[in-house]
């Protein structure tokens, strides 16, 4: 079921465009579907299984804009490892500030507390792209299956845990087995 609760005199396109100007004074709610493409998302080989959903309420308190919300998803990606497709649920829950653009300009340093800022311009905040950044963020640095993937086998590339590889795959020594053989050696 998609709901969309927005008061009459704030105006919403398709983009997600927010007018900051005519926000309610006790705020506003979205909750709808939002459909990306698999080239809008930082994981190249990922691929929607579900439209991404977001619960999202945004507030103006003087000239800041706070936005809280919820994003949700499933999506396939394809493990690092074994190169096998898996299905990662996304559930990401956040709460963000954002300051007028102007303010970025008044400070021309980088501090450690404006690494976190963030900025909107000309009065307006596209929701769709704060939904985007945040699911993108919930992406891990590397696609695992499992904590615990073996990967492909080096000698005849079949998936370790699927068990049809029976290579045997000499495991190099560790250091410390190493060190026990030099030492057996002087003795």
């Amino acid at each position: 079921m998609k709901r969309n609760f927005f008061p009459k005199d704030v105006r919403v396109d398709t983009t997600m465009m927010i007018d900051i100007d005519r926000l309610p004074k006790d705020g506003l709610h979205v909750a709808r579907d939002f459909e990306f493409v698999s080239l809008d998302l930082v994981e190249e080989n990922a691929v929607f299984l579900e439209p991404a959903r977001a619960d999202l309420t945004v507030r103006l308190s003087g000239d800041e804009v706070l936005v809280q919300g919820r994003v949700t998803a499933r999506l396939s990606f394809v493990c690092a490892r074994c190169l096998t497709p898996f299905e990662f649920p996304v559930d990401s829950r956040f709460d963000l500030v954002f300051l007028p653009e102007e303010l970025d300009g008044l400070s021309e340093e980088l501090t450690d507390e404006k690494i976190d800022q963030l900025f909107y311009s000309g009065r307006q905040l596209d929701l769709r792209a704060v939904v985007l950044e945040q699911l993108n963020l919930t992406f891990p640095a590397k696609p695992l299956c499992s904590s615990g993937c073996e990967g492909i086998c080096a000698v005849c590339g079949e998936v370790i845990r699927e068990a049809k590889c029976s290579c045997l795959v000499k495991e190099p020594e560790s250091g410390v087995a190493r060190l026990e053989f030099l030492l057996r050696d002087k003795s």
